[in-house]
């Protein structure tokens, strides 16, 4: 098997294109995707390629463009939505509260809603606290969603890839500042499967459990441990509901002891929920309390200071594994 060298974007445009190639169906529909080649470059060539009528620019209407896509869906299409940034969904949020994730149920199972709604989710670069919200602890309150976010190459394509063929709506998060990450995958077409988390580093002493970007810190903060003869395990849960409790819980019980990240808020995160479903399934097994570190209770500050420490930083991470190994 042949490998190539692909940023995160790249591999993301693959999974679509190798879709579109496979299912006639798949169309993409979004602002900026087709003339501009997306505001990330994530559809760039796809309009040519494809032409206007599976590469689709819309106007600034979120609320418009999703309630197409889910109409579409419900007559047999499969749609992929870009959001040019996750917190402008909320624009539409009642396209995707009230009619993608409940259509299904109720319709007494006879419409499914087969959308891929992805775009970068959380902080970037001094973009301030309307642009840097972390919306899945929102969106996972909703019964009906899927929800993904890859922390790199190989599982951004082969997660996009299956949550195009899956039949219910799915919520692909993604981080502006990753998409020029690169990494080594086949050329031959792969899938990652929905609802498997990786175990990215093994070790003995502490797990580190995260998703998307914040896995680049929890992996410096694990260097830093390594070097003081701390063996530190990392789950990269990949797909957040539904969640993988059983690799979760299988960590845990190896190392005694778990610190959780995520880049979202602390107050009702997913981080309280994984917390609390290891405490239903591993109480007898830690050593130590859950640990957490999460964004600060405070909207993003637009100062590049300020906004290092509101979010998760290695720094953070190592003094919370300092805590849970006292």
């Amino acid at each position: 098997m042949e490998n190539q060298i692909v940023e995160i974007r790249e591999a993301l445009r693959q999974a679509m294109d190798e879709e579109m190639a496979r299912d006639a169906r798949v169309f993409i529909i979004g602002e900026e995707v087709a003339e501009y080649n997306g505001a990330y470059k994530v559809t760039k060539g796809m309009l040519a390629k494809w032409g206007p009528e599976r590469v689709i620019d819309t106007p600034i209407s979120e609320n418009g463009f999703v309630g197409l896509a889910i109409g579409a869906a419900q007559t047999g299409l499969k749609p992929i939505v870009e959001f040019m940034s996750w917190n402008f969904s909320f624009v539409a949020a009642d396209q995707l509260i009230s009619n993608a994730c409940k259509a299904y149920y109720m319709s007494g199972g006879r419409f499914h809603v087969p959308v891929v709604f992805r775009g970068p989710n959380g902080a970037a670069a001094q973009v301030s606290c309307q642009h840097s919200h972390c919306v899945e602890a929102i969106y996972g309150n909703l019964p009906g969603f899927i929800i993904l976010s890859p922390s790199n190459a190989y599982d951004a394509k082969g997660l996009l890839k299956s949550a195009i063929r899956a039949n219910n709506p799915v919520l692909f998060l993604e981080n502006e500042l990753e998409y020029g990450d690169k990494m080594e995958i086949p050329t031959e077409e792969y899938l990652v499967p929905i609802g498997k988390a990786r175990l990215d580093r093994e070790g003995k002493d502490v797990t580190l459990i995260s998703y998307c970007r914040m896995l680049k810190f929890c992996r410096e903060a694990a260097d830093v441990l390594a070097r003081k003869g701390v063996s530190v395990e990392i789950i990269d849960l990949r797909t957040i509901k539904p969640l993988d409790i059983a690799t979760v819980s299988a960590s845990v019980r190896k190392t005694h002891r778990c610190v959780l990240i995520e880049e979202g808020h602390l107050f009702a995160g997913i981080s309280s929920e994984l917390g609390f479903q290891i405490q239903q399934h591993c109480f007898d097994d830690l050593d130590a309390p859950l640990m957490r570190v999460c964004q600060r209770e405070t909207p993003m500050p637009y100062s590049k200071v300020l906004e290092w420490e509101t979010l998760p930083n290695p720094e953070r991470i190592l003094a919370a594994v300092r805590e849970v190994l006292r």
